[in-house]
């Protein structure tokens, strides 16, 4: 079966060199956008592109507005902080993501509280979020959510669509909903992908893209926020290091944050927004592919939840057990095909062993046996 696998990836990108788990695509108008912007002196954090590849986002995703930002995990600091986060409070997140999802929530001075996920989405479980709630929190007089054990304020939670799958974030919402909870969505991974038609990040009080150079487009490294009008207008203004408008003075009314894109990284983003439909459609037909020739196999691969159209950022197998995702990676990775173990659980990692959490069961599970396999959207390579 490996040999096989090994054998079709090498044929779907016709290459017997070293072949990466996602590469880049520039195949439209990149090169003519970013050299207008040099030729226009605009390279920094002002220029034309800046608003349109926000209004491009915008209009794709159907958010009322998007706002740069210079990686994913800076849209998701300041996301956090538009939902009220403060230090002491606790988020709640999944275990199995990236871990610029609890670097966010540390950021502010707030404790990550790990709940398992299911093994359909991959993503957060809204029946894991609404029993660990049941047994450990409270909504007190004044509508908060609280932990039973200290009091901590339940600020939000943080589903993040694993791989490009849309979670089953309806439901979570309104979980979120019944206890209080402000619900943010980590889409880093999911731009194209939609939940019963609508696209995931817009869900939630806010949601937030990145634009990596490993996602489905990219700006080489870049992020956005998704919100309403009004957090919008907020989220730009602290991104933008909280200055006033003024045509000379310099008034910065609070402190604020200096993560803007750059006009260079958005000219790529434009270009690249140009073709996102298309790299959907490759990346699905591929996925279809992939589906096809594992069937019968001893690896399951990842469909997409029902309901939902997944961008299948990552394409992925379940492996049967540890011991086959370890000979899997080693056969893949010795032969130069790029495939990558889930990553580690965030309550296994150093930082957040301390952080409390729910049964991990299923994490733990997928963590013993998920493989990512080669995903770009074409054969062609950066």
């Amino acid at each position: 079966m490996f040999d096989a696998l090994i054998q079709f990836v090498r044929d779907e990108y016709q290459s017997d060199e070293f072949i990466p788990l996602h590469a880049p695509v520039f195949r439209g108008r990149e090169r003519e956008y970013v050299l207008e912007t040099i030729d226009s002196t605009f390279v920094s954090s002002v220029g034309a592109f800046v608003d349109r590849f926000e209004n491009q986002v915008a209009q794709y995703t159907g958010s009322a507005r998007a706002v740069a930002t210079v990686n994913g995990t800076a849209a998701l600091h300041v996301a956090l902080r538009l939902v009220g986060v403060q230090p002491g409070d606790l988020v709640i997140s999944q275990p199995l993501t990236f871990v610029a999802t609890c670097n966010a929530i540390s950021y502010l001075g707030a404790e990550p509280v790990f709940i398992d996920v299911d093994r359909a989405t991959l993503g957060l479980s809204p029946r894991a979020l609404d029993n660990w709630l049941e047994e450990h929190a409270f909504v007190d007089d004044d509508g908060l959510c609280r932990s039973r054990a200290d009091n901590k304020i339940v600020r939000a939670c943080v589903p993040m669509h694993t791989f490009g799958h849309p979670v089953e974030i309806e439901r979570l919402v309104e979980v979120c909903r019944r206890w209080g909870v402000a619900l943010v969505e980590d889409a880093a991974e999911s731009l194209g992908s939609l939940y019963r038609q609508r696209h995931t990040g817009t869900f939630g009080a806010v949601g937030t893209l990145s634009f990596n150079g490993n996602k489905i487009i990219t700006t080489g490294g870049g992020g956005m926020i998704l919100a309403d009008g009004a957090l919008g207008a907020r989220a730009k203004h602290l991104t933008t290091t909280a200055k006033q408008p003024h045509p000379y003075e310099y008034v910065h009314d609070e402190v604020g944050y200096n993560y803007r894109l750059p006009n260079l990284n958005a000219a790529l983003g434009c270009a690249q927004m140009e073709q996102l439909e298309q790299f959907v459609q490759d990346k699905r037909a591929l996925a279809s592919r992939y589906e096809a020739m594992l069937k019968g196999g001893s690896l399951q691969f990842v469909r997409e939840p029902e309901g939902a159209r997944s961008n299948y950022w990552l394409n992925a197998v379940i492996c049967q057990d540890r011991a086959e995702r370890d000979a899997l990676l080693k056969a893949t990775n010795d032969r130069g095909v790029m495939t990558r173990p889930i990553w580690r659980l965030m309550n296994q990692l150093p930082a957040f062993a301390h952080c409390r959490h729910g049964d991990l069961s299923i994490a733990q599970w997928l963590d013993d046996r998920v493989v990512n396999l080669p995903s770009s959207p074409t054969g062609m390579q950066a």
